[in-house]
């Protein structure tokens, strides 16, 4: 297919499907002029208004309708060709567009990205970090990382790693140099929880259950969370792997660790193909390989 065409056609689908100028700019990257000036060519070549135009937004013309339709299918046929393309190179390449929770931008993305980077070199990575429920369609996304799997028969979900999450202080905070007999002292400081997570009970062979409620403080990055109980603002429920080294260097210290937690599950969620491009195969398997190992 011309690429000039395929260009045209994908300015003119973002615009018909944001109904703005603006918006479509934004999002590819372009200026609002460039983007006009692309869609008067395109009509002068059809003969025909796409759009119907006012001061506040554009809406699709009859012909415009038919024309989305078309440029729809044109540029799925195109995706899948370049997909089939790349399953026939020698080595995976384009940009792999990845989603991960905010909390592993503290490094559990560091090792497989790296090996993803260096045995692939036809590989670009586009990361976005956010402890916001995102819809893998509307971003665009090549790959989610997230902690539940996706129902939906449109998807895939496949798990990566099952870690555990622990109760976790600052080394210097009243707590940690407590002498704690039973999770019942908890209410006497101040629990900090993360927004989106659901609340916590505390099992022991033992003992009757503790739930985790009533936090003082809470917020919606675990990054932050992470930072917060490092700086001793209160206790919280932090992911194991994403504080280890803090525990092995002495600043965090894990509370009644002969308590359990819930464990969570990290899930690699794709859109469903009838062929998965290379590229996205290799990140995952780099990312399963390391997140096996953690």
């Amino acid at each position: 297919m011309n690429m000039k065409l395929l260009r045209s056609l994908q300015i003119f689908v973002e615009v018909a499907e944001s109904g703005s100028m603006s918006i479509a700019a934004r999002n590819l990257h372009m200026t609002v002029s460039a983007i006009s000036q692309q869609l008067r060519k395109l009509e002068q070549d059809i003969g025909l208004s796409l759009f119907n135009r006012n001061t506040r937004n554009l809406s699709l013309t009859e012909a415009g309708r038919i024309y989305y339709d078309t440029s729809k299918k044109m540029l799925d046929t195109a995706v899948e060709a370049q997909e089939r393309i790349e399953t026939l190179q020698d080595a995976p390449s384009g940009k792999v567009n990845i989603i991960a929770p905010e909390g592993f931008g503290g490094g559990l993305l560091s090792q497989p990205l790296r090996k993803l980077s260096e045995d692939f070199p036809k590989i670009d990575i586009s990361l976005t970090l956010t402890d916001r429920p995102t819809d893998i369609i509307v971003s665009g996304a090549d790959l989610l990382l997230g902690f539940t799997p996706v129902s939906d028969t449109n998807f895939s979900s496949l798990e990566l790693a099952t870690w555990r999450r622990i109760l976790c202080v600052s080394a210097d905070h009243p707590l940690a140099k407590s002498h704690l007999e039973s999770p019942a002292i908890l209410h006497e400081y101040s629990y900090m929880s993360h927004r989106h997570i659901e609340e916590y009970v505390m099992k022991h062979d033992k003992f009757d259950k503790v739930p985790l409620t009533s936090s003082r403080i809470e917020l919606d990055s675990m990054q932050t969370l992470i930072q917060l109980t490092r700086d001793g603002l209160g206790y919280a429920v932090l992911p194991e792997p994403e504080v280890r080294h803090l525990l092995s260097e002495g600043s965090m210290k894990q509370l009644f660790a002969d308590w359990s937690l819930p464990d969570y599950t990290v899930y690699a969620v794709t859109p469903k193909r009838e062929l998965v491009p290379a590229k996205i195969s290799a990140a995952i398997t780099c990312l399963q390989d390391w997140f096996s190992e953690i």
